[in-house]
């Protein structure tokens, strides 16, 4: 690990100053290594997906773990997506003149070399490069043991990319040993390692969040709330909290609770409730929810807990919680969010932006799905995580978020009285 560490700081220094230009030829080259290897990436991926039965795994990991011909070829779209947007290296902005003449800005540069540590997506491994490439990073990847064979086939294509454009291919590098001591090693690689990024299940971000040396952009859990106030309409409101919960189960930025307003909850529940019960989501409700849906004749209504409440379900379960103001409503994500998606929907401006100002998560949202948390959807491409934290990213990271700024002076013989 010393000795990947050591490379990869020496292509961070060559990516740092390599041109637009190469970076997306070997972006391009890259995507046109996997669409022509992708028989050889499938087939390595059957022996990942074989050993995985044979191992017992369930059928949801197996399924992040299988690759089709169409998810090679979205890869490959996926590289010459991110060839295709801005590059921020180099950005320079906030340029203004001080008195003494001197003219100050800042200068967005990369942020060196990034550790990627994830599970059993084999598709991260093209994602997190292309990312990093592109933003001008060198990056370690260190897959899960169960992705091992899939990983090594793609990571080959990203190596002939960066060779045919003239780049190092120690700029991508795949850690290939199984031995889980390689995970701790690199969080220990501080001086080497820059960043640490963590992508998969809650045990893997706070182990690596609890033991790491380097610092660490993750998020843990993705307690998700959409609150519907009294002042909302009805037929957005029905809208959000289905796309919310039942879009897709397994994403963090699923919603996970539902708020509404005491006022508008006889309205809205039971609508909302119809819903859940024709697509199989298990409610748990506060007493007065249940007394709701109760009287409009949904059954299998579940009393809620406090536990529930401070659950990620990532599953078709849904908490639902009646409340007495926007002020509750406030105070219920504070006590029990994540900081990761939170949404109002109300046709009130200025509860709308009170909701905006007061509650503190990565992403705030006025009458939309919190699904639309995403990289994609906001525009940056792609994305290499979320981040809940506050420094130095926050929310969807992509190309922006794996650089920093550093201040430029631009000066014409000024010396300081």
């Amino acid at each position: 690990m010393q000795g990947v560490g050591e490379l990869a700081r020496a292509a961070a220094r060559a990516m740092a100053k390599a041109s637009t230009s190469d970076k997306n030829r070997a972006l391009v080259a890259a995507a046109a290594a996997i669409e022509n290897n992708a028989a050889g990436i499938l087939a390595a991926n059957a022996k990942d997906v074989a050993r995985a039965r044979e191992a017992g795994h369930d059928a949801a990991f197996v399924d992040r773990l299988t690759l089709t011909e169409k998810s090679v070829r979205a890869m490959a779209q996926g590289l010459r997506e991110v060839a295709a947007l801005a590059d921020p290296v180099g950005e320079m902005s906030d340029l203004k003149y001080r008195p003494s003449g001197i003219q100050v800005g800042k200068m967005r540069v990369p942020l060196g070399v990034i550790g990627m540590i994830y599970e059993s997506r084999p598709n991260v491994t093209a994602d997190a490069a292309a990312l990093c490439l592109k933003s001008g990073n060198a990056c370690i990847l260190r897959g899960g043991s169960e992705a091992l064979e899939s990983n090594r086939a793609i990571h080959a294509c990203l190596a002939e990319g960066l060779r045919g454009a003239g780049l190092p291919d120690s700029a991508v590098q795949l850690v290939a040993t199984t031995d889980r001591a390689a995970v701790g090693e690199m969080l220990r690689m501080k001086g080497m390692i820059d960043v640490i990024i963590p992508r998969g299940g809650k045990s893997l971000t706070s182990r690596i969040a609890e033991e790491s040396r380097v610092p660490v952009i993750k998020h843990l859990d993705g307690i998700c709330h959409v609150y519907i106030d009294d002042a909302a309409d009805l037929d957005k409101a029905v809208r959000i909290a289905d796309n919310a919960k039942t879009q897709r189960y397994s994403p963090c930025n699923t919603m996970e609770t539902l708020l509404v307003a005491e006022a508008i909850a006889a309205k809205a529940l039971p609508l909302i409730g119809r819903i859940y019960a024709t697509k199989s989501v298990e409610m748990r409700a506060c007493a007065a929810t249940r007394k709701i849906l109760e009287a409009a004749g949904l059954s299998d209504i579940k009393d809620a807990t406090d536990e529930d409440f401070h659950t990620e379900y990532l599953a078709p379960i849904v908490s639902i919680r009646v409340v007495a103001s926007l002020d509750e409503a406030i105070a219920h994500i504070a006590e029990y969010g994540s900081q990761h998606t939170d949404s109002i929907v109300t046709e009130d401006h200025s509860r709308a932006m009170r909701f905006l100002r007061e509650v503190d998560s990565s992403s705030v949202m006025i009458n939309a799905s919190t699904r639309f948390a995403d990289g994609f959807e906001y525009g940056l491409g792609a994305e290499i995580g979320i981040s809940t934290d506050k420094l130095h990213a926050r929310g969807p990271v992509g190309l922006e978020g794996l650089t920093s700024q550093k201040w430029v002076v631009f000066g014409d013989g000024q010396i300081r009285e």
